[in-house]
């Protein structure tokens, strides 16, 4: 049993027929949390942060020798969005990696997690001080 296909060209489809959707007039933020590009420059400052690379994947985090959920990718993205408090909260973490590379040798993007963590790192010792 066969189906026949029916192409209709574009030009022929009356433009009132495609709903149109309203461009978003502002950025709802979910939770408290306030985004600010302010971090990943202090981040910067203190080395080669290279983070923003990150496509968010999980690679990195499933390769993990630790196994801790928030490592390494979450960590990249709070840094890349300013999450202050967020990087604040996961310090255990920060300080639990083991450097090993075993996430940058899986990254596909390339990104220097180990270094990165290093620089989170002078930045968490830096704000106690």
């Amino acid at each position: 049993m066969s189906t026949a296909v029916t192409t209709v060209p574009v030009s022929t489809v009356p433009v009132s027929t495609v709903p149109a959707t309203p461009a978003p007039t502002s950025l709802a933020l979910v939770g408290p949390a306030l985004v600010g590009p302010a971090l990943a420059g202090e981040l910067h400052s203190l080395g080669a942060f290279d983070a923003e690379l990150c496509m968010n994947c999980g690679i990195c985090t499933a390769t993990c020798q630790l196994g801790i959920d928030v490592l390494p990718r979450q960590l990249m993205r709070f840094g890349v969005l300013g999450l202050r408090e967020e990087v604040r909260q996961q310090e255990e973490a920060v300080f639990s990696c083991l450097l090993c590379r075993a996430c940058e040798a899986s990254c596909p993007a390339g990104v220097h997690i180990t270094d990165n963590i290093r620089m989170i790192r002078r930045w968490l010792l830096e704000e106690e001080t």
